[in-house]
């Protein structure tokens, strides 16, 4: 019996100190990647609050924003019209995002085709390009935004493979050739709800899913929610 104690006194022991590691990996991942919190500006509308998320996806982030120029990534706009690499974001609990996303990438098709449909948007459903759409087809997927923890996928299709006026790298101009959709989501309570694309595109990696695809300020980042 005695020895018994011992061994759950051990495993208990070592379920706090795991926790413990990974929350201290998880509050350093930030920092780690280069990718400090946005305080996205809130508005009031009718006391309840607001706010508007434009993000931009590209194929290649460039020389002028990363030490890994080829590798694909997310951006936010700040509030005085500055593109930049940082994909954890501070939004305000139980407010209303509307969310306009700038895809300046090609398509790469999605291995699931769950993912073509649209949840946990307003109506379960998108605007590209103006208009509203409840599921596109999965091989013109470029990328997806997805909160798992809100319910919440969106599947992004890609700029043409003949389009003319494509961006090189990043920042990208709205001159370039580019899919601009659009949906609303709502966050919930306080928490840290991580965000991230499902679409392996990390050329060069195993199954595309290395590189960007894991590095927080590249395909994948939190919603700071408060």
């Amino acid at each position: 019996m005695r020895g018994t104690g011992v061994r759950l006194l051990l495993a208990g022991a070592a379920v706090v100190v795991a926790g413990v590691l990974i929350g201290l990996y998880v509050s350093k991942l930030t920092t780690l990647a280069g990718s400090p919190a946005y305080s996205v500006p809130v508005q009031t509308v009718g006391g309840h609050p607001v706010v508007n998320l434009d993000i931009m996806t590209v194929a290649a982030i460039g020389p002028n924003l990363s030490s890994n120029p080829d590798w694909v990534s997310y951006l936010i706009k700040t509030s005085d019209g500055t593109w930049k690499r940082e994909t954890v974001w501070k939004l305000p609990a139980n407010a209303t995002v509307h969310v306009t996303i700038y895809n300046f990438d090609g398509a790469s098709a999605l291995r699931n085709n769950y993912l073509a449909r649209p949840q946990g948007t307003d109506g379960g459903v998108y605007t590209v390009d103006g208009k509203t759409l409840d599921a596109i087809n999965p091989d013109d997927a470029s990328h997806t935004f997805a909160v798992p923890q809100l319910g919440l996928i969106v599947a992004l299709p890609g700029v043409g493979d003949n389009a003319k006026n494509q961006c090189d790298y990043a920042p990208c101009a709205m001159s370039n050739a580019h899919r601009t959709i659009q949906f609303t989501f709502h966050t919930t309570t306080p928490g840290q709800y991580r965000w991230q694309c499902f679409v392996p595109c990390a050329a060069g990696w195993i199954d595309g899913f290395g590189g960007p695809m894991q590095t927080l300020g590249y395909m994948d980042g939190f919603l700071d929610v408060v």
